[in-house]
C-alpha cells in the first residue's frame, strides 16, 4: 500500500487508490484530495478545500485529478485563501438577494397550487411584512441571528403566524441550497434558539454534549468490556446510525475495502436502503468485533448467535456510568454537525433522514455519499483524539 506523505507529493496523488481523504498538511490552506471508489468499481480523485467565509466553513471544489494537478490545485488553494483574507468571496458567483430567492421559490411551488390559489399572494404578504430586513440581503450573507430577529416579534404573540414565516423563510433557504447558494439554513438555529412552545411535545432520548462522547467512549473501555454490545455502542457513536440498525447488522452488509455498509430497506426506518460511509475509527471497530463474532452472520452477537437484543446497548451504558441512551449519540453527532458548520443536508443524510421538502428532493439528486464521508471521518477523529 502507498505510505501517505505528511504532504501531498505528485507521486501519492498518482498512485494512491484507497477511498479516503487526504490533507496536504498543516501549510496546504485546506487543501485535500478525496478519493473515491464508484458503483462501478473505478477510482475517482478530486480537490477540495475547505475555507472560513465570514465565520462560516466552507468547501470549495478545485476540480478533478487529472484534469488539475497538484501544483494547480496548490495555485488555486492559495488564490483562494488571498481572496477570504481580503473579505470576498472566492466562490465568486452572483447570488441573488432574499426577495429574488423568494420570487424564484414561490414561482417554483405555484406549478403544484391550484389555478386561482391564494397561497402566492399569502407568501408574498409573509415576506413583506416579517421579512423586510432580509429581502435587500444576497442569501449567503443572511444569519441566523438576521432570521431570529424576523421571528422573535411574532414567535409568542402570533404564533400562527410565526409557524407559517418560518416553513416559507425555510421554503426559500432550501431553494438556496439547492442552488447552491449557501449551505445551509439558517432558520435551523434561529429556532433552536427561541423559546420552546408548551405542551406535550415530542420525548427526546437522553443525550450527551458533544463534548463529553468522548469520555464516555473512554468510560465504556475502562469497564474493560470488549464484548459485542460495548462494540456495537462504539459504531452507533461513530455512525450515527440507530441502535436498531447497528445491533442487526450482518457482515454481507460490510464492504471494508470500499469502507461502507450497506444497510437493507427492510432495516432502514424510512424503508430506504442506505449506505453509511466508514470511517477509520468504525473499521477499527470492525475488525475488532470480526474477532469475537466466530461463524455468525451478525456482526454483534448474542450469546446463541443470533442478533444483540434489544437492551444490550442500553444495558452496558449504564453500567459505564454513561448518561445517555444508545439513540442519543444521533443527537449529540447531530449538534456537533450543526456547530462546526456542516450543511443541513448534509447533517440530515448523515442520520438518514429523508427530505419532506420537494425543493429539496428536486435539487438534491445525490446521496451524498463523498461529503457524508468526510463528515463522519472528521466525527470519528473528534470523539476519539482524546
Amino acid at each position: 500500500m502507498t505510505k501517505r506523505p505528511r504532504t501531498l507529493t505528485a507521486a501519492f496523488v498518482r498512485t494512491v487508490g484507497r477511498p479516503g481523504v487526504y490533507g496536504d498538511g498543516r501549510g496546504g490552506r485546506g487543501l485535500s484530495l478525496r478519493v473515491h471508489r464508484t458503483l462501478d468499481g473505478r477510482i475517482t480523485k478530486t480537490w477540495r478545500q475547505r475555507v472560513r467565509i465570514e465565520g462560516r466553513l466552507t468547501s470549495i471544489g478545485l476540480g478533478p485529478y487529472p484534469e488539475v494537478t497538484l501544483a494547480e490545485a496548490r495555485r488555486k488553494a492559495l488564490d483562494n485563501s488571498r481572496m477570504v483574507r481580503l473579505g470576498r468571496d472566492p466562490r465568486g458567483r452572483g447570488v441573488p438577494t432574499f426577495a429574488e430567492a423568494a420570487e424564484r421559490t414561490i414561482r417554483l411551488h405555484r406549478e403544484s397550487w391550484k389555478a386561482g390559489s391564494p397561497l402566492p399572494e399569502q407568501w408574498e404578504s409573509t415576506f413583506r411584512l416579517h421579512t423586510a430586513s432580509l429581502l435587500d440581503k444576497p442569501v449567503d450573507r443572511i444569519t441566523s441571528a438576521d432570521v431570529l430577529r424576523c421571528l422573535s416579534p411574532i414567535w409568542s404573540s402570533k404564533p400562527s403566524a410565526a409557524r407559517k414565516a418560518r416553513h416559507r423563510i425555510a421554503a426559500v433557504f432550501r431553494w438556496c441550497i439547492g442552488r447552491n447558494y449557501r449551505p445551509d439554513n439558517p432558520v435551523d438555529r434561529a429556532v433552536a434558539a427561541l423559546p420552546k412552545a408548551n405542551g406535550n411535545g415530542p420525548r427526546h432520548h437522553r443525550a450527551l454534549p458533544h463534548r463529553e462522547v468522548a469520555g464516555a467512549l473512554r468510560s465504556i473501555r475502562r469497564i474493560g468490556d470488549e464484548s459485542p454490545a460495548a462494540l456495537c455502542v462504539e459504531l452507533i457513536v461513530l455512525t450515527a446510525v440507530r441502535p436498531g440498525e447497528a445491533r442487526d447488522a450482518r457482515w454481507d452488509e460490510i464492504e471494508v475495502d470500499a469502507a461502507r455498509w450497506t444497510i437493507p430497506a427492510a432495516r432502514m426506518k424510512a424503508g430506504r436502503e442506505f449506505v453509511v460511509p466508514l470511517s477509520t475509527g468504525a473499521l477499527g471497530v470492525l475488525e475488532r468485533a470480526r474477532a469475537l463474532s466466530g461463524k455468525s452472520p451478525y456482526v454483534f452477537p448474542s450469546r446463541t448467535g443470533g442478533p444483540l437484543p434489544t437492551k444490550a446497548p442500553g444495558s452496558l451504558l449504564r453500567r459505564a456510568g454513561v448518561a445517555s441512551t444508545p439513540h442519543g449519540f444521533r443527537s449529540s453527532a447531530r449538534s456537533w454537525m450543526a456547530e462546526t458548520g456542516v450543511p443541513a443536508e448534509v447533517a440530515e443524510a448523515c442520520l438518514a433522514h429523508v427530505p419532506r421538502s420537494q425543493v429539496v428532493q428536486a435539487y438534491q439528486r445525490s446521496d451524498l455519499l463523498e461529503r457524508r464521508a468526510e463528515v463522519l471521518q472528521e466525527w470519528s477523529e473528534y470523539v476519539t483524539r482524546r
